[in-house]
Order: structure tokens, then C-alpha cells, then sequence
């Protein structure tokens, strides 16, 4: 059954914030291929198939624009500010993957380029992904034992 709605609808994306359990933790960015923020980085992520969970979308775009597979990612959080994304009104869901080490990684799909950068020397982010770095950081250290 097909239903219309008198109210408006925002996109919804997920975004994958990877880190690496290590001393001084590197963060996986991918730098977009694409407007809006050509060639600024960014975490993977990406708009919401509707037969897919937030949690599934953020896994499946870290796989398409990387290369990187996880299975497990913690829920960072929600983030709504109205004018986030240029392209119209979009509501990302963020979470967080922890691997031991950075993997081979590569940039595809509509990601120019994929890499792994010291936590404390991050590039230009796009979108809010300023915001949702430090709160990644603050799931992460909940998820990581950081040595006294």
C-alpha cells in the first residue's frame, strides 16, 4: 500500500567513524569524489536504502568507499542540525568501529581517495563531522582500555 504524507520527509545517512585501538588511535577518512565538499574528507557514509538499518547502511558504505569490512559498529549518535547537508534536509545516524590496526584501504565508490590519519592531526572534515569526531572519541575511550 502506497501512503502520502502532508509533512515534508528528511534523507537519513549513515556514517562510519573507524578507529584503530593503538597508543595514539588513526581514524579512517575518505576524501569525496563529489560536490558537495569535493575533495574534503570525510567519514565513509551515505543515504539509507529503505530495505537496510542505520546500522547495516554505515557497514555497507564503509565496504563500498573503502574497501574496509567491519561486522560489529557502537552507535555514536544522531545528528540533525538543519543545515548540515547543502543537498536538502538529512539526519545521519554516526557510529563507531574499532580494529586493532590500520588495514589496506582504498578509495571507491564516490570516495576519491580512503586513508588513515593520527587522531590529533585530522584534515579539513566536511559536513559536521567535526562534532561527530569528538563524540567518537568519547564511544571510543567507553569501548577502549587507554593504559594509565
Amino acid at each position: 500500500m502506497d501512503y502520502t504524507y502532508k509533512y515534508p520527509r528528511p534523507a537519513v545517512t549513515a556514517d562510519c567513524a573507524v578507529m584503530t585501538n593503538e597508543p595514539l588511535p588513526k581514524v579512517l577518512l575518505i576524501q569525496r569524489g563529489a560536490e558537495p565538499y569535493k575533495g574534503a574528507w570525510a567519514f565513509p557514509g551515505g543515504f539509507m536504502n529503505m530495505d537496510e538499518t542505520t546500522e547495516e547502511c554505515a557497514i555497507r558504505e564503509l565496504e563500498e568507499e573503502t574497501g574496509l569490512k567491519v561486522a560489529t559498529v557502537h552507535q555514536i549518535g544522531a545528528y540533525s542540525k538543519v543545515d548540515r547537508d547543502p543537498r536538502g534536509r538529512t539526519i545521519t545516524v554516526a557510529y563507531l568501529a574499532i580494529i586493532d590496526s590500520p588495514e589496506e584501504v582504498k578509495g571507491q565508490d564516490d570516495a576519491a581517495n580512503a586513508a588513515w590519519f593520527d587522531l590529533t592531526d585530522l584534515p579539513h572534515l566536511a559536513f559536521d563531522h567535526y562534532d561527530i569526531i569528538k563524540d567518537a572519541a568519547a564511544v571510543y575511550a567507553r569501548y577502549v582500555k587507554i593504559p594509565e
